[in-house]
């Protein structure tokens, strides 16, 4: 059995990734290693190759869907696990469906490592997952992805609402609308808001890529209610995009672009849209700001309902992060990860 450790050092980065003495396993480990536990499926955070995975049971069948067959075990919110000298359990982080938070607590100190997570200072939740659920813990280690003070969401409402018009424009027009959104998460988001927002009537046909069919069942395990799209293979029927919206990777290949006589209109949803460089990403025609992670405020909000009383600021803008934490009175430092993008393993930045 590991021997106790510090508390300042329940989470150490290796080369691995990071990893935890006291328990001897990995959270989200970058290389291969016998024991890991996953916050979430995306491709900068859920490897192949591991011996063996812990994830939370509403993300198992989304991290099998991306990984095939691996061996998994899934924790529900909240239960204990004893791994070694830690105390583990797997609270909601509001991301994507599965996300977690990881909390770990040795001899009465607690630390909660975050992975990638939504909070939202306007009451928006992700309508595919749970919601964010505030840890109370010693040290929290934070993602910083969108870690400015310029990146501050508008509500997913409105932003919704301006989709749905744009689509219904487009229609009228007799013009296809594409919506890029990577296949895990911001495709199911977009799905569910949209179809919230317009009150379960879409305004026209909507198609959906193949890369995300095998999640969207997962997600229909779990009990998320998502629209039903309509057969990718019509696409390929000259005519059937016009008044359509399809939501695309995007890289993924759709011949139906060139067909002679109908214009497409590309958008993009994403929160990297809030500035000018994003919204000019790739000639779009238009640029949505709707993330699913926490802005600025989101950030400050979460930190601070911990009570914790360090930070440890990872995976984005981390420098101007750990300052804002530090005139708040926290202890502060960094952990350099291998983490990249959301959209790791289908070339774009997410968010």
């Amino acid at each position: 059995m590991p021997a106790p450790v510090p508390a300042a050092d329940l989470v150490v980065r290796r080369p691995e990734g990071l990893y935890c003495p006291a328990g001897d396993f990995f959270i989200d480990p970058w290389r291969k290693v016998e024991r890991a536990v996953i916050t979430h499926a995306h491709a900068d955070h859920a490897r192949t190759g591991h011996g063996r995975y812990l994830c939370a049971a509403r993300g198992l069948g989304v991290l099998r869907a991306r990984l095939g067959p691996v061996p998994a075990r899934g924790l529900a919110w909240g239960e204990p696990l004893q791994v070694g000298g830690v105390r583990v359990s797997l609270h909601p982080a509001g991301h994507i469906l599965g996300a977690a938070q990881v909390r770990l607590e040795v001899a009465g100190q607690v630390w909660v490592v975050a992975g990638d997570f939504f909070a939202s200072t306007l009451g928006d939740v992700h309508p595919t997952c749970d919601p964010f659920e505030p840890v109370p813990c010693h040290c929290f280690i934070t993602e910083a992805t969108f870690g400015s003070p310029i990146y501050r969401w508008p509500r997913q409402a409105a932003v919704a609402d301006e989709m749905l018009d744009w689509w219904a424009g487009n229609r009228e027009a007799g013009e296809a609308s594409l919506l890029q959104g990577y296949s895990l998460g911001k495709t199911q988001h977009l799905m569910a808001r949209l179809a919230q927002q317009a009150g379960g009537v879409l305004p026209g046909p909507l198609y959906v890529h193949p890369s995300a069919e095998a999640i969207n069942a997962a997600h229909a395990a779990e009990g998320v209610a998502l629209p039903t799209p309509r057969p990718w293979g019509e696409l390929e029927r000259a005519g059937a995009a016009a008044g359509a919206l399809v939501i695309a990777p995007p890289q993924a290949q759709a011949p139906w672009r060139w067909q002679p006589g109908l214009r497409v209109r590309e958008a993009f949803a994403s929160g990297w849209t809030l500035t000018h460089a994003g919204r000019r990403r790739g000639g779009l025609d238009r640029g949505f700001v709707l993330s699913d992670h926490a802005d600025w405020p989101g950030l400050l909000m979460a930190v601070a309902a911990t009570g914790c009383e360090q930070v440890i600021v990872t995976h984005g803008d981390e420098r101007l992060l750990e300052q804002a934490f530090a005139e708040r009175g926290l202890a502060t430092r960094r952990f350099r990860t291998a983490f990249g993008t959301d959209a790791a393993a289908e070339g774009g930045p997410e968010g």
